[in-house]
């Protein structure tokens, strides 16, 4: 009876054994769910219970950002209920707040810079250790720290009784590529001010960098300009209910300055500005139909040289809203059409011994725009067509590569490196395209130095975009045809590509990672069948 008993114990510890490493083993899951993946993350089965109660951000005492650093003190008030979603009292708790065992997060910044703005050069690089009942987070930077903090809330993680846990982890970890971007076209259709905050909100979850505002374009031009308010007064779909302010346009750079994110406008032309002739007599080409004018309007009249003064005035402007130090001048699918048909353009061209290739007249165009914003100390970035049609432009251009075959693409990868400019790669994720199945799979796979080329060449792809072109996108299904397809290029951009290259191994952590998105309130779509723990709340 004694054996029995035994034996039965023994037979009652190995099933409890099998349970409790079946249990930690499904415990551990949620450590290397960090989306992007790191660089270099290693991580053990030991874990920390997390108290809400009983949990503060606290600054090293060495670093330079210090109570005060309204950057970070902000993140803060922002990550604690993210990390704890079911907990009302959403506060952190005070540096100063006593404790008997607090789990302290503990920052070290080298170098702060709490009142200022990211920009190209920003290092985004930092060093998470979770262990001995806290984590000890150091960055060379307040950008590198939210980078950080990003990840330390993507381990924490819940069990089914609604404990929180951290596991003891490693991280060392610094972007692939320096620029990475999501473009929104706000000019198709509108996107609300709400709509717009959504989407850097959920950027910083997937640690983009750069919001590359298309803001305006043939369909409407909804900038509030103070120097020109007749452009957005007639030239949006709406005078007030349909245009962004000068607060708004202050706000989304605010909101997107505290989440580590640059935003690049945009104002495309000599092409993609019929709502711009609207406010701007005297701007566009009057296009002839034989000897008379058609009544109809081409791209910016680049003989004219009203034009360049208007632009001038314009982008003195723009350079003073928007503080990064990149601007972005589009330059693409200009239609010579009306440019041919009218007769001052004509003149101009014999005149500047242009003959009839109307890409010289387009060059002269985009070289004066450059120079215009050179001038106001901003660096230009332009669509390839610029480069394509061999214009002279500095070569700190920054060229942005939007169409193409996959091997179009390789080859105009390796001739723009091999002219010395710098380069941007977008076409492979133009993902407001959409097919039915798992497309993300395609924009995981894309490998931006896949071209000819030396490795100082390579050096000069500085990184990618996802675009999100407004066609048949509005805010009622912005988010989800975003996310997390946009995640795959962003775990592309961020992480090592060979750590990074099975699209079975990445499945199962986009689809937690996308539940994660749904509970922090942004509408992911899914990946295939299946449900979440926690299901989007806002339906």
């Amino acid at each position: 009876m004694e054996e029995k008993t035994i034996s039965n114990s023994r037979r009652c510890y190995k099933q409890w054994l099998c349970f409790m490493v079946l249990f930690m083993s499904f415990s551990v899951i949620y450590v290397d769910a960090v989306w992007p993946m790191p660089q270099m993350i290693s991580s053990s089965m030991a874990r920390y219970t997390l108290n809400p109660r009983e949990f503060i951000f606290q600054y090293s005492s060495g670093s330079s950002a210090q109570p005060g650093c309204s950057l970070l003190d902000s993140a803060f008030e922002r990550y604690f209920p993210l990390i704890f979603t079911d907990y009302r009292a959403a506060r952190p708790r005070q540096h100063n707040e006593w404790f008997r065992f607090p789990f302290t997060v503990v920052v070290h910044v080298e170098r702060a810079e709490c009142e200022g703005y990211p920009d190209a050069d920003s290092s985004e690089s930092y060093k998470l250790s979770v262990c001995s009942g806290q984590a000890a987070l150091r960055a060379e930077t307040v950008w590198g720290a939210l980078r950080g903090l990003e990840s330390f809330s993507q381990l924490v993680y819940q069990d089914d009784f609604g404990e929180y846990f951290v596991n003891e982890t490693e991280i060392e970890d610094f972007p692939r590529f320096q620029f990475r971007g999501i473009l929104l076209d706000t000019s198709r259709h509108y996107l609300p001010l709400h709509a717009i905050l959504k989407t850097l909100d959920a950027m910083s979850y997937n640690k983009f960098n750069v919001f590359h505002w298309h803001i305006v374009d043939d369909p409407s031009f909804p900038y509030q300009s103070s120097t020109f308010p007749d452009l957005s007064s007639k030239g949006a779909f709406h005078p007030s209910t349909h245009v962004y302010t000068q607060i708004d346009v202050k706000r989304v750079i605010a909101h997107a300055r505290l989440r580590g994110i640059r935003v690049l406008a945009e104002f495309d032309s000599p092409g993609h500005t019929q709502s711009w002739g609207k406010g701007q007599p005297g701007l566009l080409t009057p296009c002839y139909k034989g000897t008379v004018p058609s009544g109809t309007f081409g791209p910016v009249n680049p003989a004219n040289s009203s034009s360049y003064k208007f632009m001038t005035h314009l982008f003195k402007e723009v350079t003073s809203v928007f503080p990064d130090s990149y601007v972005h001048l589009g330059g693409d699918e200009v239609d010579f059409t009306c440019w041919k048909s009218n007769p001052d353009v004509r003149g101009f061209m014999l005149k500047m011994g242009f003959g009839t290739d109307y890409t010289k007249l387009e060059s002269y165009y985009m070289e004066n725009m450059v120079n215009i914003t050179k001038g106001l100390n901003k660096t230009a970035i332009v669509w390839q067509d610029v480069f394509d049609y061999h214009e002279k432009i500095p070569v700190d251009t920054v060229l942005h590569i939007w169409k193409g075959s996959p091997g179009q693409i390789q080859q105009e990868l390796s001739s723009i490196t091999l002219a010395g400019y710098r380069v941007i790669l977008a076409a492979p994720w133009y993902i407001n395209h959409i097919d039915y199945g798992q497309d993300w799979e395609k924009y995981y796979t894309i490998q931006p130095l896949n071209f000819t080329g030396t490795e100082q060449q390579k050096k000069l792809v500085i990184g990618g975009e996802v675009c999100m072109w407004g066609e048949y996108v509005d805010a009622t299904n912005l988010s989800p045809r975003l996310w997390p397809r946009a995640s795959a290029a962003g775990e592309r951009l961020w992480s090592d590509e060979k750590m990074t290259s099975s699209v079975i191994d990445a499945f199962p952590r986009l689809v937690d990672f996308r539940c994660r998105l749904l509970r922090r309130g942004i509408q992911a779509e899914p990946l295939f069948v299946g449900h979440c723990r926690h299901e989007y709340q806002g339906i």
